[in-house]
């Protein structure tokens, strides 16, 4: 089982890795130090939980409706194509990274405002409970359990590491060249996952 482990880490970092409104907010509180706790374990233990409840729900669907899987299972390609080629165009146009400055926020104003960022954008869903619910159901059973597991360490290593890690990496992703290596790195892992997808079903 530690196959489907590897690939559910592998999965929730391609997705989580890329420049983002989430990953913003995250390094911005990161870099001038400040709930830094909250906010990392907000977003860490949502995608967990997220990614839980894909494997859960659509594990469920597909025993009483197996079509569902190869629906969304070529759904999920289709994503995961659109999403490489979405990092690609990123990688030929980096951006720049900036923290915005300001007052120090308030815990319950800083809390309030990672649930908004984490919970009012639609990729969340379609990254946690569509895309990794898909890719961990075709691991099967109970592999899909250890895909769950993987991606939600990864979840909760990413954040920690951008929350904490912020201050040592302020310089590398104030450059334009940093970002366009990484969001590389996820165009191809994006096409690595959907071709297992579209020709292994794994």
């Amino acid at each position: 089982m530690f196959l489907p482990f590897l690939v559910g880490i592998g999965s929730g970092l391609s997705l989580i890795m890329a420049i983002g409104a989430q990953n913003a907010f995250v390094l911005r509180q990161g870099i001038r130090r400040e709930h830094v706790l909250p906010v990392v374990l907000i977003c860490g233990l949502t995608d967990a939980v997220l990614e839980t409840l894909g494997v859960a729900g659509i594990g469920f669907v597909v025993e009483r409706a197996p079509i569902v899987l190869e629906i969304v299972r070529w759904g999920g390609v289709a994503f995961l194509l659109w999403y490489a080629w979405s990092a690609a165009r990123r990688a030929m146009k980096p951006e720049v990274l900036v923290a915005a400055e300001g007052e120090a926020g308030s815990l319950k104003r800083t809390v309030l405002a990672c649930l908004a960022i984490t919970f009012l954008n639609p990729h969340v869903y379609l990254d946690t409970v569509v895309l990794m619910g898909s890719i961990g159901n075709a691991q099967g059973d109970p592999g899909k359990w250890w895909f769950a597991a993987g991606g939600a360490l990864a979840s909760l290593v990413w954040f920690f590491l951008i929350g904490y890690g912020a201050r040592a990496l302020t310089r590398f992703f104030a450059t334009p060249r940093s970002w366009q290596i990484l969001d590389g790195v996820v165009a191809v892992v994006m096409l690595v996952i959907a071709g297992r997808l579209a020709f292994g079903g794994v």
